[in-house]
């Protein structure tokens, strides 16, 4: 097993702790500390440096989409709807259910939805994206006030 690092990253909404190895980041989340823990290091390796430029760039604008190598480990539905979800662009939402027909299991929107809870690549597996069946906002691992602000940021920065 290779070593994991961690890189935290200050964002507009609060600090984001990188985990990852040299192959590929393995977590994106929302930290509680309110100061950075986990500074750039000499051996910080350069898939946490990607990843960490490239969430800066979304935080500004200038990037919809993640290029930097990553990995989730879960089961093989929860890894299909993790998938499922980086098809819903950059400032649209999508719900349970859509991702349910997408992956062709119509039924599973509970399964979905639980699997999108369990998704540890924020951000960048957008499942600040889905929202409820009637539009409103659902629940988010980050926090709704988070959720809120990642879809305002998104299409304030479509409409330029």
């Amino acid at each position: 097993m290779s070593r994991l690092h961690k890189l935290d990253y200050k964002s507009p909404i609060g600090i984001i702790e990188i985990v990852g190895t040299e192959e590929g980041i393995c977590s994106i989340l929302f930290s509680e500390e309110d100061t950075i823990v986990n500074d750039l290091q000499k051996e910080t390796p350069k898939v946490l440096k990607d990843c960490f430029e490239q969430l800066d760039q979304y935080f500004k604008g200038t990037r919809q989409k993640f290029t930097f190598p990553y990995s989730f480990e879960g089961t093989d539905f929860q890894k299909t709807v993790w998938t499922a979800l980086t098809n819903i662009s950059y400032a649209e939402t999508g719900t349970y259910k859509d991702i349910a027909v997408s992956i062709g299991n119509e039924k599973a929107v509970r399964a979905v939805g639980s699997a999108n809870g369990k998704n540890k690549l924020s951000i960048v597996i957008p499942c600040h994206r889905i929202v409820g069946s009637n539009g409103k906002l659902t629940g988010y691992a980050g926090g709704l006030w988070r959720k809120e602000w990642l879809l305002k940021h998104e299409k304030t920065v479509q409409e330029q």
